[in-house]
């Protein structure tokens, strides 16, 4: 029984169901999106509260040029770039059979600065976030200072005093372990069962405390909470339920919005813009889905992609049940290749805060994920983690819609000539050549027998 129904009773109620639970890829465009006008009250947060974060960010600029090099090129800014992929969409014309109108962009989050994944936005914010507002309430700096005073010996003495603890599947691990380390903080990174050893040793190597578990994500974050209940000193970082992590992500839209602008790509009713988010717990693309539906409006529309063993946020939104309900429960089990991605339950705070702005919704194989990372390495040379590629098949899930979708958002043809789809790439460019090596070699096998 699951919630005092059989899982008959659930398939017969909920057709999806079924297809989800025999793992199959599906994809299914939400009945429920409402204008943006409408449905931004249901998150709680305003477009003050995400440019209140952009200013932060915008402080500590100074500190992170300084305490990690690789920043300095954008002045102490974590951005990637965004590219245009036209031999990947050529590819997967040929791939999906599907005529693939607009134009295909890629952004390459697989290669921010610092820990490499798009988890260097939300997890980076709130580790500066907290040690702000430490370093203010201590008058160890005020508003007006240069944040660069941080990196220093007394800065890091002030902040080893205070612990912070996070639960991880790896990179949210990576991103809060480097920077919590760099201040002086002393962190602890609880990780599931799927997380890489080469995330772990990582870690290590910075001086953080890795605790490892023999159960999945939900355990590791449980493992977390409980450390900080305990310590008074401890911040615990809750991927499932953190605004300051939700608020880091959702910064990345404006700047976005900028380098579109200067790639002359309009964003409008007639120039829609496809945003294919790959999802965990629902924190990373929740909150830059925010952000993009606060910067463009109902012209974007935001679809997140999930493993087809981890759907945890498809499965949510849909039976609209969010976190009361695990994937494990309909009988998924929640192994997946895609690390970041191995979530049983979504966020409760994302899936309700965000359930009428997101557009849609797909599933796919990991032994997919394995053919495009290959296929994307051999159209555009760009080398990325499983996980990253659960965004690339979106732009042929649109393209397939067999549910109205397009018709019901307005789109006709002309729109979809004049669309832009950006895949946004999680991660990729911290993994070590060999094991880059071994994820190549996989794919290109797969996509041989393809």
């Amino acid at each position: 029984m699951i919630l005092g129904k059989t899982l008959e009773s659930w398939q017969a109620s909920h057709p999806l169901i079924r297809d989800l639970v025999a793992l199959q890829e599906t994809t299914w465009f939400n009945p429920g999106v409402a204008p943006v006008a409408e449905a931004i009250s249901d998150v709680g947060l305003t477009a003050a509260d995400v440019a209140d974060a952009s200013a932060r960010l915008a402080r500590f600029a100074a500190y992170l040029s300084r305490a990690f090099p690789e920043t300095q090129a954008s002045g102490g800014i974590i951005e990637s770039d965004v590219v245009p992929v036209p031999h990947l969409q050529q590819a997967l014309s040929e791939r999906y059979g599907l005529a693939l109108a607009g134009a295909l962009w890629l952004k390459r989050d697989s290669h921010l600065p610092i820990s490499g994944s798009i988890k260097a936005r939300g997890g980076i914010y709130e580790v500066l976030k907290h040690a702000e507002d430490l370093a203010l309430a201590g008058k160890l700096l005020t508003l007006d200072d240069d944040y660069a005073v941080l990196d220093s010996e007394k800065a890091r003495a002030f902040f080893g005093q205070y612990k912070i603890a996070v639960g991880s599947t790896g990179n949210l691990g990576m991103s809060i372990g480097i920077m919590g380390a760099a201040l002086g903080f002393q962190v602890t990174v609880h990780m599931s069962a799927d997380a890489r050893q080469w995330k772990k040793d990582k870690l290590r190597s910075h001086g953080v405390t890795v605790v490892e578990y023999a159960s999945d994500y939900s355990v590791a974050v449980a493992q977390g909470r409980q450390q900080a209940e305990s310590d008074p000193a401890c911040h615990f970082v809750d991927d499932e339920n953190s605004v300051n992590l939700f608020l880091g992500y959702s910064v990345a839209a404006e700047r976005l919005k900028r380098q579109l602008a200067q790639a002359n790509i309009t964003v409008d009713a007639q120039h829609p813009l496809f945003v294919y988010l790959p999802c965990g717990v629902g924190g990373a693309p929740g909150g830059v889905a925010f952000g993009l539906k606060l910067a463009f409006g109902d012209a974007v529309h935001c679809i997140f992609a999930e493993p087809t063993h981890s759907p945890c946020m498809m499965l949510g939104v849909y039976t609209g049940l969010h976190d009361e309900v695990s994937v494990q429960d309909f009988g998924i089990d929640n192994v997946t290749a895609a690390d970041g991605l191995a979530v049983g339950r979504a966020s409760g705070f994302v899936g309700k805060a965000m359930q009428r702005l997101l557009d849609g919704f797909y599933t796919v194989s990991d032994e997919e994920m394995y053919s495009l990372l290959a296929l994307l390495e051999r159209s555009e040379g760009v080398r990325l983690e499983p996980s990253a590629l659960a965004g690339v098949p979106g732009i042929a899930r649109v393209h397939a819609d067999r549910q109205g979708y397009l018709a019901r958002a307005g789109l006709d043809e002309q729109a979809m000539v004049q669309a832009t789809h950006l895949v946004w790439a999680t991660g990729g460019n911290m993994v070590p050549g060999d094991e880059m090596d071994a994820y190549l070699a996989k794919g290109r096998e797969l996509l041989g027998k393809g």
